[in-house]
């Protein structure tokens, strides 16, 4: 799995609550978008928080992403702060090896106004580009795009 391209972009919208249009993180996806790439998952930053969540599905609903499945894999493993970007980067290239979409553990309603294609159970799927999003303090998103080799 290689890394084809990265973003960020800040908001400054609060120092610990996100922008409820999802301005920066749909600013840092529209970054890498690339026109070729047909996108297969998406692993969100998803912390199970409504301000959050909401931000990254008005951002995913922006950026014309809805219908790709997601997770978050926060459910597995609490959020772990600066060290959760690395953490679900692994987890997404090992997803994308072993040809497996994972659910989102703990997932019971969405909650979110524009809904998602959350992944609720496991599924064999062949993943040839990821997209993985975070989203931190003070208004900083990121987005990478990954591609299987």
């Amino acid at each position: 799995v290689r890394l084809i391209r990265g973003a960020s972009a800040n908001d400054a919208n609060h120092i610990s609550g996100p922008s409820r249009s999802g301005e920066g993180l749909f600013l840092a996806i529209k970054n890498i978008l690339p026109e070729i790439h047909q996108i297969d998952f998406i692993s969100a930053h998803g912390t199970a928080t409504p301000y959050n969540d909401d931000m990254e599905s008005v951002a995913l609903g922006r950026s014309r992403l809805l219908s790709i499945p997601v997770n978050s894999f926060k459910g597995f493993f609490g959020h772990t702060l600066g060290a959760a970007g690395i953490m679900e980067t692994a987890l997404t290239m090992e997803s994308m090896q072993r040809g497996l979409l994972i659910r989102t553990l703990g997932l019971q309603t969405q909650g979110v106004k524009t809904p998602l294609n959350l992944l609720t159970e496991n599924k064999k799927a062949e993943i040839n580009c990821a997209l993985k999003l975070g989203s931190g303090f003070g208004g900083c998103n990121a987005a990478i795009l990954l591609e299987k080799n």
